[in-house]
């Protein structure tokens, strides 16, 4: 076994694989980039070394930065985790140039999988049945756009050597065809330094399983039980379990047996994934081979039993697997959601920002990895996935009410976020049911995407007393002074007080007259009477309006509120003067709606545009992301070119008031 292993990625992955190699008496050696300079992955770690500045392709894809840090920290190993440099077969070829074990397959078998149109060739040989489309050479744009047509609109357009939703589209019409083809070789060639791609014939409401092998040197290779990952938005995955449910063991063991088979093909080593389209007939296709370890692995780990990143290291190491496939059983059921920094009510548009709160308890059978800590950046440079939450039981039912309750104790603030989202997800019948597909969200979509959890008045109440609240009172000993309640205090006339209060995005002014030890309230037509105590912790405040009471988990500071419901954040403000807004409600200011790179602007000052029309083209969190007209217009000024790094908020193109 190795003594010193170097973890070439960041994060939630670098922990990971971290803890395992701690528990086996593995030093390890962390890698960051400027950006990352104190992350957890960073201090968990024995040593670490910088890379360079945030962006990725100047830090974690610099391959020889990467092995020069291992050669002079003394790694004999570079495990490289997940995401960035794992199925690069150039990457394994440096380690093993270096006289550095690669943790994962040979550079042969990344090469012969790792591009999904040589895993299809190889698949097509083995006789697995494949999705029609075309995965060839021929990259030119007309080419292509001739496959289109002959595979049958709609088609999948997907990076060939990509992975985790990144340079993918889904072309519904031919008038999409090349807009979404540049996007994704865009994408592409930004995550992965490769911008060639294969078509497939999409598939309506197809399931989404993956079948996770175990192979060693000596040969040996079994499966260690299928996942559905069919919860998913812009192709990439939400929610996982394992086993995949309603599904027959025959086709279990088919799937299971043709992931074998692959792997022992390519003389595979290591932990991978095959990846299976399954239709409503219970037929499965082959789509493609992750040469990997998966973000959704734990859901394996926690039927099985094994420590997936320790078999990588044992068979990196050169021991063979110790079980065979008879003996693997799986036991109960495991289920995974991603956390993700984002906005579902948004598109599901990635959030930056400073984790004011940062809390995921680990609650009976629930299970939680993570890279962050309250104080932590999530950085436009990187994924948005904060941490993955992930509950085991001996049912599914009893894994989803595990699974349920842990996200409702979820303490997030600073970032908008999908804990709210995933708890609807688990609610809601059909996926209890088990009815999973692609397209479950869409499906779902208005059940998906609730109201506020609680009536807008009551938040503007809790949100107005508190911010009554004097800053002295945390210091003041006198139990009984006036300044340890929540309630404001005054000698003699009872004046009204007039709070303004920002609940997204709109401010609504709050009239509050004490009376006694409550308030009389009025908010617009409504009128009553409230009042504001601290609950049993100081993190509870109960509020009290027209005789019902209600508790809320917050967190406050000057001036603002954050409130959590349900897994949902919700963030108050009291706005004064100094917080006024311009906004002459026109609409014709188009502004950033995250830190991010401009990619490309389609338009001059000038121009009329459509509603629709793509203005600009921005990147950030390794997406694409298109500014559209909202409305007719003509273009009045551009504020930005391609190439400028913008930050949220940042006004970039303006539309003429007077023709908009």
């Amino acid at each position: 076994m190795f003594s010193k292993i170097l973890i070439a990625n960041r994060g939630e992955i670098s922990c990971r694989v971290t803890r395992t190699a701690h528990r086996l008496g593995i030093k390890t050696v962390a890698v960051y980039s400027d950006a990352d300079a104190n992350a957890l992955h960073v201090q968990l770690a024995d040593e670490a070394v910088r890379l360079g500045p945030a962006p990725s392709r100047e830090s974690y894809l610099c391959i020889d930065r990467i092995i020069a840090a291992a050669k002079a920290t003394g790694a004999q190993a570079i495990h490289p985790g997940y995401g960035f440099l794992s199925e690069n077969a150039g990457f394994a070829q440096a380690c093993r140039d270096a006289g550095l074990v690669f943790i994962g397959p040979s550079p042969e078998s990344i090469t012969a999988m790792g591009s999904k149109s040589g895993a299809k060739t190889l698949m097509q040989i083995a006789g697995v049945p494949l999705i029609p489309g075309y995965h060839g050479d021929n990259q030119d744009d007309d080419f292509l756009l001739a496959q289109a047509r002959d595979i049958g609109f709609p088609v999948l357009l997907k990076a060939s050597a990509g992975g985790g939703g990144k340079g993918m589209r889904a072309v519904h019409e031919e008038k999409e065809f090349f807009e979404a083809l540049h996007a994704a070789q865009r994408e592409s060639a930004s995550s992965f330094n490769d911008d060639r791609m294969l078509i497939e014939k999409l598939l309506v409401e197809p399931r989404h399983v993956e079948v996770q092998v175990l192979a060693d040197r000596q040969g040996n290779a079994v499966y260690v039980f299928d996942r559905d990952c069919s919860i998913q938005r812009r192709h990439q995955k939400v929610v996982e379990e394992a086993p995949a449910p309603g599904l027959g063991d025959e086709l279990r063991r088919a799937m299971g047996e043709a992931a074998v088979r692959a792997a022992k093909a390519i003389s595979y080593e290591g932990a991978g994934t095959l990846e299976f389209l399954v239709d409503k007939h219970g037929k499965f296709f082959f789509m493609e081979m992750n040469t990997r370890l998966q973000v959704e692995h734990p859901v394996s780990e926690l039927i099985s039993g094994l420590d997936l990143v320790e078999q990588q290291l044992r068979v990196a190491s050169g021991e063979a697997l110790p079980f065979n496939q008879d003996s693997l059983k799986p036991k109960g059921h495991a289920i995974e959601v991603r956390l993700y920094a984002e906005d579902p009510a948004s598109g599901f548009l990635p959030s930056t920002g400073s984790l004011r709160k940062f809390d995921i308890p680990c609650t009976d059978g629930v299970r939680v990895d993570t890279g962050y800590r309250c104080g932590d950046a999530v950085s436009v440079y990187y994924d948005p996935m904060m941490a993955k939450v992930i509950a085991w039981g001996e049912t599914r039912e009893q894994a989803i009410a595990r699974l349920h309750a842990g996200l409702l104790q979820v303490r997030i603030a600073g970032v908008k976020h999908n804990t709210g989202f995933l708890t609807q997800v688990l609610a809601h019948p059909a996926f209890k049911a088990g009815q999973l597909n692609t397209h479950f969200i869409e499906s779902h979509h208005s059940e998906l995407f609730p109201a506020l959890p609680v009536e807008e008045k009551k938040l503007l109440l809790l949100a107005a007393l508190s911010f009554l609240k004097k800053p002295e009172t945390v210091q003041s000993a006198d139990a009984g002074s006036p300044w340890n309640k929540l309630l404001s205090f005054r000698v003699g006339a009872a004046d009204p007080v007039t709070l303004r209060v920002a609940l997204h995005d709109a401010v609504t002014e709050v009239f509050l007259t004490p009376q006694g030890t409550a308030y009389a309230y009025r908010i617009g037509d409504a009128t009553g009477i409230c009042s504001l105590a601290v609950g049993s912790k100081d993190s509870i405040l109960a509020l009290t309006c027209d005789g019902q009471q209600q508790s809320f988990a917050v967190t406050a500071e000057s001036g603002r509120l954050d409130v959590f419901i349900n897994g949902q954040h919700i963030e108050l403000l009291r706005i004064t003067n100094a917080h006024a807004g311009n906004d002459d409600g026109n609409g014709l200011h188009y502004n950033a709606p995250m830190n991010g790179r401009i990619v490309s602007v389609s338009v001059k000052a000038g121009d009329t545009v459509k509603e629709g029309d793509t203005l600009l083209v921005m990147e950030a969190m390794k997406m694409e992301h298109r500014i559209r007209a909202h409305g007719d217009g003509t273009v009045a000024a551009i504020d930005v070119a391609a190439g400028d790094l913008v930050n949220e908020g940042q006004t970039l193109i303006e539309l003429d008031k007077e023709t908009a």
